[in-house]
């Protein structure tokens, strides 16, 4: 949190209006799972094969700048420099979240591949209680196996986080359950947000609008138990809650990858630039946001755009810097509306089965744990 605040201090001091926080470092597209929201991994199997290597992964970091960087991927764990990756980000004093979907984890810590560090933080993927998940993954046994390498990362002193994507239909009463669950397990903090409708995704039914965000959420996260830990502005989750109306930042977590700088952001892919100076002032920012009427930003509030926003009010002055003490001193955001919705939602049907069964689907679960989604009627997967 000092890092984070010394460094957005000095920015504003120097006058800079647009400065990263975090880099988003893909260093692989390829991953272990075919997740139906992911728009990731549609790429042909020439690019599927490709890597960074780790110097041009750690000259990204030094010409950015950014005090923290996460890792997604793909999966990062499936690229044969990981460990080098990791360890000259952690020479270079940088937060690090390691974005994985834990498959390999507990192998990997077994086999010696990371050893703990204050920057060093594994953010596994977990969208839900083992039902939901596996579903959400198309794969079954991929929580258990996530668990498990949670539960070994804690074991060996490892800083360990998740990152949860919700989606239209997601139950509000289970992911409560599933915030519990996590705690148990000890995880360091929680990070939520919901999907973007990646164009590429192969489910576009699934992703949740501005509203509906608003309402889910604000049932989620109101009457808050004491024991849940986020690993997030608060302000950004009361944004999330329909409290606050930010605009986006899609500056604050700049994208590399194998293409290069991706233009404008994390989730949109409109080209690319060979430098990140060329990507800060060769985007046409104003193009980009809710205001800006662009449809691919209408419904969007994943933390990406959102959280560096947040950051950045917070220290804009008096008003940013108590709002977010607020926020941190009375965080149990008592409703007793949202309270009572909470309850009537145990009566509704939830969950992604029932989500696919409403649009005319079933579903027939593999030998190898995979599943194969049909419409009805239609042999074809």
């Amino acid at each position: 949190m000092w890092t984070v605040a010394s460094y957005v201090i000095r920015n504003r001091l120097a006058g800079r209006k647009r400065y990263p926080l975090v880099l988003m470092l893909e260093p692989l597209f390829r991953c272990n799972l075919a997740c139906a929201g992911c728009g990731k991994i549609q790429y042909p199997p020439h690019i599927l094969k490709r890597d960074l290597s780790a110097e041009d992964c750690l000259a990204a970091v030094d010409e950015c700048g950014a005090p923290m960087v996460s890792i997604p991927g793909g999966e990062p764990l499936l690229h044969p420099e990981i460990r080098e990756i990791v360890q000259g980000l952690v020479e270079r004093r940088k937060y690090i979240y390691l974005c994985t979907n834990a498959i390999l984890l507990k192998e990997k810590l077994e086999a010696g591949w990371f050893t703990p560090s204050k920057y060093l933080s594994f953010s596994v993927h977990l969208d839900g209680l083992q039902e939901h998940h596996d579903f959400a993954v198309c794969r079954d046994g991929t929580y258990e196996k996530a668990l498990a390498g949670i539960r070994k990362a804690v074991e060996m002193g490892f800083r360990v986080t998740t990152n949860t994507t919700l989606f239209e239909g997601a139950d509000p009463n289970a992911c409560r359950a599933f915030f519990d669950e996590l705690m148990e397990v000890g995880v360091e903090g929680m990070m939520i947000s919901p999907g973007y409708a990646y164009d590429k995704a192969p489910d576009q039914s699934g992703f949740l609008k501005r509203r509906e965000t608003n309402e889910l959420f604000e049932m989620i996260l109101s009457n808050r138990k004491k024991g849940w830990r986020f690993n997030q502005s608060p302000l950004f989750l009361e944004y999330l809650m329909g409290k606050r109306d930010f605009e986006c930042t899609p500056w604050g977590n700049p994208t590399f990858n194998i293409f290069g700088w991706q233009k404008p952001c994390y989730l949109l892919q409109e080209g690319y630039v060979d430098s990140f100076q060329a990507l800060m002032e060769e985007t046409r920012w104003e193009d980009y946001g809710v205001a800006s009427g662009n449809p691919k930003c209408a419904h969007c509030m994943v933390h990406c755009g959102y959280e560096p926003t947040a950051v950045d009010y917070t220290f804009s002055g008096f008003r940013g810097i108590w709002a977010n003490i607020k926020a941190m001193l009375f965080s149990r955001y008592a409703n007793p509306a949202a309270a009572e919705r909470l309850e009537e939602e145990k009566s509704r049907p939830h969950g992604p089965m029932q989500h696919l069964v409403q649009l005319g689907f079933g579903v027939d679960v593999q030998p190898d744990g995979t599943r194969k989604v049909m419409r009805k009627g239609e042999d074809a997967a």
